[in-house]
């Protein structure tokens, strides 16, 4: 009875439990588009035959050699789904009642069977089921009036398609939409209709339906809205494609609050794609009610249950910011994900990270504070009044970058310019203060700042960071980018601390230069040489250690190092097998005995040592079709890859955000929010997908069945 209850429509269990004949013609129509069910059977048969026994079990290659077969798991037996649906007299009672399970002859008796008459009505009637009677159909009337529905259809279909294309343009480049029934100026129509009205003018048939037009215009709001519904909907569904053939799903997840004041979640997803690219896809934007742990983690699980039903195992991980709200080890959105999502592990971004190793690098020591809060004071003096920033463009030729907490790489822009104008800055303020024509409190700034711009401790701090800075934004720009991997993350702050390493061990030959110029400039030095050097190596050694502690590879992480191919040489002499343990027991779908036999194959083979991530080696592994030889490697290289170090691709979905829902289009909705935004972000699929437009119009048609005009007969 149980089973009875979770069956499918058009199981075997249910056809004769709720007969076809009974059923309403919605029902009948559905089954029919269902088709036969073809589960797996249980049935095997033994023969003997000159003293030897043969058994035959089921195979189900026989639902492909007939079409017409269908089995039933309840009693273990193939029947006819037309005879089944129809039961016209005659037909054989065995193939709608008992069933059959003879496999031994099911050749014989299937070849006899679709050779009946009975069979033969049945599967007429299925196939004419919800058409019109043959008399209607040869009518030569009715053929005409449907051969001139079709052009009629192949007609509205490309004028539709042309609307179509405006809107996706106007959403790739995240451009105003606005119809005839909105409030606009006559001489200022939108950009949306101005397009359309463009490609009216190259396109005839355009341009005469909508000089003709009186029901059905297509540019309506109305219209706009709802073809981005379907676009969306095509969108979504082509992603949820890609996602069910990967391997492994990773999400990344992070909040803002938008002009309008509304707290937006952003979900991406990432995963390898069937080309073996590495792809992270905007999913939604999701209106939070309350930022609480309980509720995030409720609205993530609830798009997760459609993107992964049945996959949990598939989730391997998520990353969002160092929010305590996030990261919270026992009531954390991370810690209620992974009780439903066993291997989804969690990753504090490495993006975020790094800016908090240089904000506690630079906000502990009182000089080093003190100094960028002089830096971004410059921006602030000339950025209050056009009158300064004229003088700043005619003697620099150049705007100074506005510092900023929580993006280092801002601050990074600040001291280089700084450091590289420094004497025009100089300049500047002078002209500022002996021009005559600024008021009091702009004369007594500008001096200020030009004593800072000539301070010893000033000048020794922004040589300092103009080397540190560099370094920082290079690895701020690698872990910007989507195709990153832990491997590959995992050397480049170790060349990030190499180089940290390498500036502490030069302090001294800095501090003495520094002061050479300091004794030859003749001002006053507040700190020595032995001061500055101090603060130089704590700084150095505070960026070193929190460099260590933040980016341990350990737990779920530790397997980016089995793949580090500077240590292959090592690993060759003693095979880490903790590291191996440690990532068995993360990732359960790895097979232990092996990994290791592939892994020592590799740490042996000199030519290995040659790839930088594990990007390069998983495609190595494809495109020498090595995946099957090395499967359980390249299982460990999906993983890795998939793994996402930062949640960089969300805080792009926010620059979107703010350019898509702007103070003048602050009104929008939910759903017309996601749609633009997923035709902005994700182009590219809408691009590559020939077919979209088809698929947007079919989506489009089924809406209402006054569009019923768009579907062929």
């Amino acid at each position: 009875m149980a089973r009875l209850l979770t069956a499918k429509e058009n199981s075997v269990a249910l056809l004769k439990q709720y007969p076809f004949i009974r059923r309403s013609d919605e029902d009948k129509k559905r089954v029919k588009v269902l088709g036969p069910d073809c589960p797996e059977l249980l049935i095997s048969q033994s023969t003997t035959d000159r003293g030897r026994t043969y058994v035959r079990t089921f195979s189900s290659s026989v639902y492909g050699r007939w079409n017409w077969l269908t089995g039933c798991e309840v009693s273990n037996a193939l029947y006819c789904f037309p005879c089944l649906l129809f039961q016209s007299p005659g037909t054989d009672i065995c193939w709608v009642t008992s069933g059959v399970t003879d496999l031994k002859h099911l050749g014989e008796k299937c070849k006899k069977h679709e050779s009946s008459r009975s069979h033969l009505d049945n599967s007429l009637k299925l196939r004419l089921f919800g058409r019109l009677s043959i008399r209607e159909q040869l009518d030569e009337g009715y053929r005409v009036g449907i051969r001139k529905h079709n052009e009629e259809v192949t007609k509205k279909r490309h004028i539709l398609s042309r609307i179509i294309d405006c809107v996706k343009f106007c959403g790739a480049f995240e451009l105003a939409l606005r119809g005839h029934d909105e409030s606009a100026d006559s001489n200022n129509p939108g950009v949306f209709l101005g397009l359309v009205d463009f490609v009216a003018s190259i396109d005839s048939t355009l341009k005469e339906h909508l000089e003709t037009a009186t029901v059905f215009k297509g540019t309506s709001k109305t219209i706009q809205n709802e073809l981005l519904d379907c676009m969306f909907s095509v969108v979504r569904e082509q992603i949820l494609k890609e996602v069910k053939d990967s391997d492994f799903i990773a999400i990344q997840a992070d909040e803002t609050t938008d002009i309008s004041t509304v707290t937006q979640l952003v979900l991406v997803l990432r995963y390898i794609d069937s080309k073996m690219n590495v792809q992270e896809r905007f999913f939604e934007f999701i209106p939070l009610q309350s930022s609480t742990a309980v509720n995030i983690a409720t609205e993530l699980k609830e798009r997760l249950s459609i993107i992964l039903p049945d996959q949990k195992e598939k989730l391997i991980c998520q990353a969002y910011d160092g929010a305590s709200v996030m990261r919270g080890a026992t009531g954390g959105v991370q810690k209620r994900i992974k009780e439903d999502y066993p291997n989804a592990h969690y990753i504090h971004c490495y993006a975020h990270q790094l800016n908090l190793i240089m904000e506690q690098a630079t906000s502990h020591i009182s000089k080093v504070r003190n100094f960028f809060s002089d830096l971004g004071g410059f921006a602030s003096f000339f950025s209050r009044s056009p009158k300064r920033t004229s003088v700043l463009d005619e003697m620099v030729s150049r705007r100074l970058p506005t510092s900023s907490k929580v993006r280092w790489n801002f601050h990074s822009r600040a001291v280089n310019t700084v450091f590289e104008h420094r004497e025009d800055l100089i300049k500047c303020f002078h002209a500022i203060r002996d021009s005559g024509d600024f008021d009091e409190i702009t004369v007594r700034e500008a001096g200020a700042y030009a004593r800072i711009l000539e301070d010893p401790d000033f000048r020794f701090f922004l040589q300092l960071f103009h080397q540190i800075m560099p370094l920082v934004d290079t690895l701020y720009a690698r872990l910007q980018k989507r195709s990153i991997d832990s491997v590959y993350i995992k050397r480049c702050i170790q060349r990030f601390q190499e180089d940290i390493q390498k500036i502490r061990d030069s302090l001294h030959a800095m501090t003495v230069e520094h002061s050479s110029l300091s004794l030859q400039s003749r001002k006053r030095v507040a700190l020595s040489s032995e001061d500055h050097q101090r603060i130089a190596a704590e700084v150095c050694d505070t960026i070193l250690g929190h460099t260590r502690e933040r980016f341990q590879f350990t737990d779920h992480l530790i397997c980016a190092t089995l793949l580090q191919c500077d240590r292959f040489e090592d690993y060759q002499v003693d095979f880490p097998e903790e590291a191996l343990k440690t990532t068995v027991k993360a990732y359960p779908v790895l097979d232990s005995s092996r990994l290791k036999t592939e892994l020592e194959l590799l740490y042996s083979n000199e030519e290995f040592r040659a790839c930088s991530g594990a990007v390069d080696f998983l495609q190595f592994f494809m495109e020498n079709n090595l995946g099957e030889l090395f499967s359980e490697t390249v299982t460990l290289l999906k993983i890795l890859v998939t793994t996402p170090m930062t949640t960089a691709e969300a805080e792009r979905c926010f620059s979107t955000l703010k350019r898509v829902k702007t103070f003048l289009r602050n009104t929008m909705s939910q759903d017309r929010l996601n749609a633009l935004a997923t035709l902005s972000m994700e182009r590219a699929i809408v691009t590559e997908m020939t077919d979209f437009n088809v698929k947007v119009i079919d989506t489009f048609s089924n809406l209402k069945e006054r569009r019923a005009k768009f579907l062929y007969k």
